[in-house]
């Protein structure tokens, strides 16, 4: 694997998915893969488990890690080509992405959308910049457009955690105060492709994510018609694609609760976290059997290691 920004560079999601169990079992076993070798780790935004999953990953591999929150320290960058820099940006992408190669041994980016700009935002531009000048491996730690590292510790979940060979997985959207991106639900819906699982989004009418990426998915407008019968339910706010980026619905019946999930077939409640109580989830479901979002987020840990595993490997090549 010589990048990770997306979960379409996965082209064998069973023996990544095997390789991941494998790495929980004994999470120390390739300790000297990453010897003498740095993961430099940059931040455009805020972050709890995807720095600390990935730091803690890298170091059980024996990498060494440098992170840098760029909202706070280092230049502003530029990522316009032509552009006359007489504005607040102070460096260059084409020189930045160069020079922190130059330090490191793989680049991990996390940078949010716009949501005001779509052209923009599905361009990646952070990301894709950095994929463009670096002389490095970049993963991505959530682009504008994907999760992919929380799309493959999703999995990971649902293969732990299935009763079924061909579970049913519902993806419901939920309210949320805030617009947020379609980052996860995006790379989820790739995710269950490559799975074999009966997978159904349900949403709002008019809140349809990008057709391309939902293309062959069913789609249900009617949240507890989709709930029924369900082994996995997968709780996500995402702002508006169509009038992009706005919160155009707020409906608090779309918030997962006891008569929603008691329509299920006892199924496993999972969220990416951070998660608004009784927003998109209520105490009595977060705090339940039935959730699973702890675990689901351990299993961040897994998700990374596994594809740092996959690149370290290719350096040996």
């Amino acid at each position: 694997m010589k990048k990770y920004t997306s979960v379409d560079d996965i082209s064998n999601l069973n023996e990544i998915l095997q390789a991941a169990k494998e790495i929980k079992l004994n999470p120390l076993a390739n300790k000297q893969l990453g010897k003498d070798k740095t993961i430099g780790l940059i931040f455009f935004n805020s972050s709890l488990r995807t720095r600390l999953s990935t730091q803690k990953a890298a170091q059980n591999l024996g990498m060494r890690c440098m992170v840098m929150n760029l909202n706070t320290e280092g230049w502003t960058l530029e990522f316009e080509d032509g552009v006359i820099m007489n504005g607040s940006a102070s460096e260059h992408i084409k020189e930045a992405a160069p020079v922190i190669s130059q330090y490191c041994d793989i680049i991990a980016i996390r940078s949010f959308p716009t949501l005001k700009n779509k052209e923009k935002d599905e361009a990646e531009t952070v990301i894709s910049s950095f994929v463009k000048y670096a002389s490095v491996p970049v993963i991505s730690l959530e682009g504008a457009t994907e999760h992919p590292l929380q799309a493959l510790a999703d999995a990971l979940t649902i293969e732990e955690y299935k009763k079924s060979d061909r579970p049913k997985v519902v993806l419901s959207w939920a309210p949320h105060p805030k617009a947020l991106p379609q980052s996860v639900p995006n790379s989820f819906v790739k995710m269950m492709k490559k799975m074999d699982v009966d997978f159904i989004i349900t949403h709002p009418e008019s809140y349809e994510l990008n057709p391309k990426i939902t293309e062959g998915v069913k789609i249900e407008y009617n949240q507890e018609e989709a709930f029924k019968n369900a082994d996995f339910i997968y709780a996500k706010n995402w702002s508006n694609y169509i009038d992009y980026g706005k919160i155009t619905n707020q409906d608090s019946n779309w918030t997962v609760g006891k008569k929603q999930m008691n329509l299920t077939r006892n199924a496993k409640f999972m969220h990416c976290l951070p998660v608004r109580r009784n927003v998109i989830v209520t105490d009595e479901i977060l705090d339940g059997d039935s959730s699973i979002v702890i675990p689901e987020a351990n299993n961040r840990i897994y998700s990374a290691q596994v594809i740092i595993t996959k690149i370290l490997e290719e350096f040996k090549k």
